[in-house]
């Protein structure tokens, strides 16, 4: 199965999202020595100048999900595992499990190069690096359909509205933060985007009605897909049989192609910051990141029709017993049945696209103790603005430096995800930089080791040389 097959078959059944506005570690933020902290708000400095070891120097990697994994995939006959829709998973358990919107992103934040430096009267900062968010939400009511169909002699689903987005591009940042007074500090970035691929998938005000006869669904959908030499056909021009009149506009998943690399897109955006110390223990800081935009090239666009269109379900995803209806066979049949679902007619190839970043808000406060300035607790609020996409959350840590060449901190958020702990270590003895975190420790897991309660999880590390 080719991977925009994958793409869409992970996004209707909300089992996955892997990495537009990825970010440090939040658990560094208060942290002095922590040398990315200028990429949550550029008005914050490390103690010391630094030049990164290249692809080693800042790798983040995080998933966030008011569902878990372990609520989509169960497991059957020891270590195999099977999707929501086998008729060995009950539907009373399955859709006992899930939110009314359930909702999963993903980041990735990988630094192939990065540096700092203390001049020009103030702190320098050259970030080139990969940025990657993929997010989506699905409701309840279409994992309900998928999983009952139809009850009784007729069955009418009000879906509501599913999404999935994924933003990938390569970001090429100058910083500067200066001292304005001896109270207030401020920073700014300018960013240039170089485009990798972009893909959102949405379908608005769905309804589907099941009946003896037919069932007939109702929605607004809309595919935009820009990657330099992607290759979507229509079932036309693939020569397929077609099973009723003006199916040849349809997209045809199965025969997409991808022909050359390439750029796909170029756009600009700003970070703006500042800290502000209100009295000698207590400082508070605010940015507001990712102001900006990318123009995307190479884009294929696809709706539905404006007409009522008949779908035959989701069928021979169970496993029955039979050893080689593996997992991934599953997903094929669920990507095939969601593409009948889709009902997506091609309608421009080719054409340009603007779509704005996904800003994120920052705000901290930060209140060291006067009997031992070596401890400090901070809330950060932060706020990613992405229309249907967005989240908040907020996070209490208590940090602690007790050495000059160490320090560490624990943290606990709670978010539009639910809650989790965090913390990270960093050590900076003179020459170099080591930092290891998480913004989310992993939670209950399975005996597949896949996360059942939620997805929140990251992984974060660096190596950095110091002067």
């Amino acid at each position: 199965m080719n991977i925009i097959n994958r793409y869409i078959a992970v996004a209707a059944m909300g089992c996955a999202a892997t990495g537009a506005s990825a970010q440090a570690l939040n658990s560094g933020y208060f942290l002095d020595g922590y040398l990315y902290k200028h990429q949550l708000n550029p008005a914050l400095v490390s103690e010391k100048s630094y030049v990164s070891i290249p692809a080693l120097g800042n790798i983040n990697i995080t998933s966030k999900g008011n569902v878990g994994l372990g609520s989509f995939l169960f497991p059957i006959e020891g270590d195999r595992l099977t999707t929501f829709m086998s008729n060995s998973v009950d539907a009373k358990e399955f859709l006992g499990g899930l939110k009314n919107m359930n909702k999963m992103s993903a980041d990735v934040n990988l630094s192939i190069f990065s540096m700092g430096l203390k001049k020009w009267g103030g702190f320098n900062t050259l970030d080139i690096g990969l940025r990657s968010t993929t997010s989506l939400f699905i409701p309840k009511d279409m994992f309900e359909f998928m999983k009952v169909g139809q009850q009784g002699s007729a069955s009418t689903y009000d879906i509501g509205n599913l999404g999935v987005s994924s933003s990938n591009y390569v970001e090429v940042a100058l910083g500067h933060s200066r001292q304005w007074n001896d109270k207030l500090r401020v920073g700014a970035k300018l960013k240039f985007l170089l485009g990798a691929g972009y893909a959102k998938f949405e379908m608005n005000d769905a309804n589907v009605t099941l009946s003896e006869d037919k069932w007939e669904i109702n929605a607004n959908g809309e595919m935009n897909a820009a990657l330099a030499g992607l290759i979507i056909p229509t079932k036309g021009e693939s020569g397929k049989e077609l099973k009723n009149p003006g199916e040849e506009t349809l997209v045809d998943f199965d025969n997409i192609d991808y022909d050359s690399p390439g750029l796909s897109g170029f756009g600009l955006a700003i970070d703006l910051g500042a800290t502000y110390k209100v009295m000698d223990n207590l400082t508070v800081s605010a940015a507001l990141k990712d102001l900006g935009f990318i123009s995307w090239s190479n884009n294929t666009h696809a709706t539905t029709e404006n007409e009522t269109w008949t779908f035959d379900g989701f069928h021979d995803l169970s496993i029955n017993g039979e050893s080689d209806n593996t997992l991934d066979d599953q997903l094929d049949r669920i990507t095939d049945d969601f593409e009948d679902y889709a009902n997506l007619h091609r309608r421009s190839v080719g054409g340009r696209l603007g779509r704005a970043l996904a800003a994120t808000l920052n705000i901290g406060a930060e209140y060291s103790l006067p009997m031992y300035d070596k401890l400090s607790f901070g809330f950060l609020s932060s706020t990613r603005i992405n229309g249907a996409y967005s989240w908040s959350e907020g996070r209490f840590s208590a940090n602690i430096s007790p050495l000059s060449w160490f320090e560490a901190g624990v943290n606990y958020n709670i978010s539009s995800y639910g809650s989790s702990m965090g913390a990270i270590l960093n050590f900076h003895p003179k020459g170099f930089s080591f930092f290891v975190g998480m913004d989310y420790l992993i939670g209950k897991v399975n005996t597949q080791f896949i996360p059942i309660n939620n997805m929140n999880a990251s992984a974060s590390l660096g190596f950095n040389v110091t002067f």
